[in-house]
């Protein structure tokens, strides 16, 4: 009866979590609610989410990432619903006792896994299993001149991709390294 409801499962950071919903399945298919505000309220994600987004990569080994927002930071409530990433995040919060430390985690159509990511937090994947169809809701609108980005392959993070030459936009190429960013340009742990 315990996969009938809703869980929050803790991950190492605090505020993000993993949520597994309950999945209602028989001969037809499938069922599960994505999102009910209510609900994920109970489990501590209160955020009022105000803009969906849906990206779509083709090719195995495509990175996206690690981004985030400097002003108006926005919590990400994000799932998979075609093929497999790699999904990470990394605590970049000035004043935080987690700065730097990141978490990974697998995120799949077939595992329906979402991954809550708290406001001040950088953000990234890696497609494992291609087209992969991403899904995402944000707290805060997306303002292009408060996009910001730290470098995927920064040494210091030690993250472990799995890869060494991923796909990756002009832009995810250029993204300086965490300990090069000004303290100025990221976001304040409250």
């Amino acid at each position: 009866m315990d996969d009938l409801k809703l869980k929050r499962i803790e991950i190492g950071l605090p505020g993000a979590c993993l949520i597994k919903p309950a999945v209602f399945c028989d001969g037809r298919g499938f069922f599960f609610e994505s999102y009910h505000e209510a609900n994920y309220a109970d489990l501590g994600i209160r955020d009022h989410f105000v803009q969906d987004n849906h990206a779509r990569s083709e090719q195995i080994h495509t990175l996206r990432g690690l981004h985030y927002q400097i002003s108006r930071p926005q919590a990400k409530l994000c799932r998979v619903v075609q093929g497999k990433v790699l999904d990470v995040i990394v605590d970049i919060r000035k004043g935080s006792s987690h700065f730097g430390r990141h978490v990974p985690t697998i995120l799949s159509a077939e595992n329906k896994v979402q991954l809550y990511v708290p406001p001040g937090f950088a953000h990234g994947y890696l497609v494992l299993e291609a087209p992969v169809e991403f899904l995402y809701k944000c707290s805060e609108f997306y303002v292009p001149e408060w996009d910001r980005g730290i470098a995927w392959n920064d040494p210091k993070l030690g993250i472990d991709w799995g890869i060494e030459d991923p796909i990756l936009s002009q832009r995810d190429k250029c993204h300086p390294g965490l300990s090069d960013v000004s303290p100025e340009e990221l976001p304040l742990f409250e």
